[in-house]
């Protein structure tokens, strides 16, 4: 199970139903593929309910009961950076790392915004467009609630953008050929990442690409099956539609 950008902390993580998800789904791996905790968003405004004690409880009880966890910071928690190598708590903190598949097939786990040139040259830049996604989300939960009040589903701003605004669309299809070049150059077969909030299963390159997406909006994970497929599962509150997830290569890796 891969699981990413989570962000706790954070006023739109929505990680009750995270818990309510791995209180359905179980795998002997797990990894956190960055941005779990949103060290960003605690500076600037001190926010932790009672779920996302929950959340850390539910992975330290997994961990307990022999569930293997493997922690890859992201940009958001890189305070967890210092730690590489470390074991706390049945969880282990690495910069990346290669799952090799039921297939035998090997995949890069990494966050990726360090292929994101604004985080990595332009830190104020990034922390501005962090508020502003956090304004969408704010203003995503206005409008739809409104829309609930009509019978109207669940509408996504921030996700419209990303899928038709021109320099969203040419940010992600650079991040993604940024991440499938890297994978070749560990000689993986395939990438698994985080950072963007876009679930995505596609090949890339002669790369198998994949993204988990995140817990703010889509609420997906990426799982890997016994027979070495993998599949992006959704899961959402019951009062919103599901945000549409790409599933062009959902199949045996």
């Amino acid at each position: 199970m891969f699981i990413s950008d989570v962000h706790l902390g954070a006023r739109g993580s929505q990680a009750n139903l995270l818990v309510d998800f791995l209180r359905h789904h179980d795998a002997d791996t797990i990894y956190l593929v960055g941005d779990i905790i949103d060290g960003w968003a605690l500076k600037s405004s001190w926010h932790w309910p009672q779920s996302h004690n929950d959340l850390v409880q539910k992975m330290l009880r997994k961990a307990r009961k022999g569930a293997k966890i493997v922690y890859v910071p992201g940009n958001h928690d890189e305070f967890l950076r210092g730690y590489y190598g470390t074991h706390f708590g049945g969880i282990d903190v690495v910069e990346n790392i290669v799952h090799t598949g039921a297939d035998g097939k090997r995949y890069l786990v990494i966050h990726g915004d360090i292929f994101d040139l604004v985080v990595q040259n332009a830190r104020w830049l990034a922390h501005l467009g962090d508020k502003a996604y956090d304004f969408a989300i704010q203003m995503n939960r206005l409008v739809n609630f409104f829309r609930r009040m009509f019978g109207v589903p669940y509408w996504s701003l921030s996700q419209w953008a990303k899928q038709k605004v021109k320099n969203a669309v040419n940010y992600i299809g650079a991040f993604e050929t940024a991440l499938a070049s890297e994978a070749r150059r560990h000689g993986a077969d395939g990438v698994i990442c985080g950072h963007i909030h876009c679930a995505v299963i596609r090949d890339q390159d002669g790369i198998r690409y994949m993204n988990c997406g995140d817990w703010v909006e889509s609420c997906t994970a990426l799982v890997e099956h016994e027979d070495g497929r993998f599949e992006i599962l959704t899961w959402t509150d019951p009062q919103r539609e599901p945000a549409p997830v790409p599933q062009l290569a959902a199949r045996a890796a």
